[in-house]
């Protein structure tokens, strides 16, 4: 878990960044195929996509999920190991974010069909089976394993500075 504004900006732009590409990949598949447009499509939607991910991470969903979970969630059962958490506020990050960029997806590319509200849900529905697993096994250990890399390479530092002071 990140223990400090910069070390959440880190973790973010891993696994924003990491799941934007990867479901901008999956959606234009689904909607177009892989045509010889592919790559250019995802590369030209990508900066968009991780800005408002970004933003509904930072801003909206994440601070929200924290609120529900630590209000109202969270069990002696789960502070027992770390990963119970991290894994139940991960499941939690993934429907609030394919909630919101499921909308996003729809509104950029117009695509809202005969029913606004069906294709939507369809929309959503696919997201969350191909996002889930996609943040559960791949992507959050990735940005885990980064995240702890980076947490154990400044913590000798932070423990030099903290001496330091004390002297």
């Amino acid at each position: 878990m990140p223990k400090n504004f910069k070390e959440e900006l880190l973790f973010t732009a891993v696994m924003a960044g990491l799941m934007v590409l990867v479901m901008a990949g999956y959606n234009i598949a689904l909607a177009d195929g892989f045509s010889h447009h592919f790559i250019r499509e995802v590369l030209t939607g990508y900066p968009l996509a991780l800005l408002v991910a970004a933003i509904c991470d930072l801003g909206i969903i994440g601070p929200g999920v924290k609120y529900i979970f630590f209000h109202f969630i969270i069990n002696d059962y789960m502070k027992k190991k770390q990963i119970r958490i991290a894994l139940t506020i991960s499941v939690m990050m993934v429907a609030g974010m394919v909630t919101l960029m499921s909308l996003f997806g729809m509104v950029v590319t117009q695509n809202f069909g005969g029913n606004a509200l069906l294709t939507y849900l369809h929309t959503w529905i696919f997201n969350l089976f191909m996002a889930l697993p996609l943040q559960l096994v791949i992507v959050g250990p990735i940005a885990r394993k980064i995240l702890g890399t980076v947490q154990k390479h400044s913590a000798p530092a932070e423990n030099v500075e903290a001496e330091s002071i004390k002297d």
